[in-house]
C-alpha cells in the first residue's frame, strides 16, 4: 500500500510540474498581451505599420527563450 501511494504521488507531482511549467511560460505572455490590448494612444509601436508584427515576434522569442530555459533546466 505505501509504495502504491507513493507512486501515486510522484505521478500527482510529475503532473503538477508540468501544470507549473506552462502556466510560466504564459503569465509573462498574457501580461504583454494585456498591456498592448489597453487603449493608450502612447505606445509607438501602435502607430508603426509593423508594430503587431513586432510585438508578436517579441512574445514568440520570450516564449521560446522560457521552453528552451525549462528544457536545459531539465523541468519539462
Amino acid at each position: 500500500m505505501d509504495v502504491y501511494l507513493s507512486s501515486i504521488g510522484n505521478r500527482t507531482n510529475d503532473v503538477m510540474k508540468v501544470l507549473t511549467v506552462i502556466s510560466a511560460i504564459f503569465i509573462p505572455l498574457t501580461f504583454i498581451a494585456g498591456v498592448y490590448g489597453m487603449n493608450f494612444d502612447t505606445m509607438p509601436e501602435l502607430h508603426s505599420e509593423n508594430g503587431y508584427f513586432v510585438i508578436m515576434g517579441f512574445m514568440t522569442l520570450v516564449g521560446l527563450f522560457e521552453v528552451a530555459y525549462f528544457r536545459k533546466k531539465k523541468w519539462l
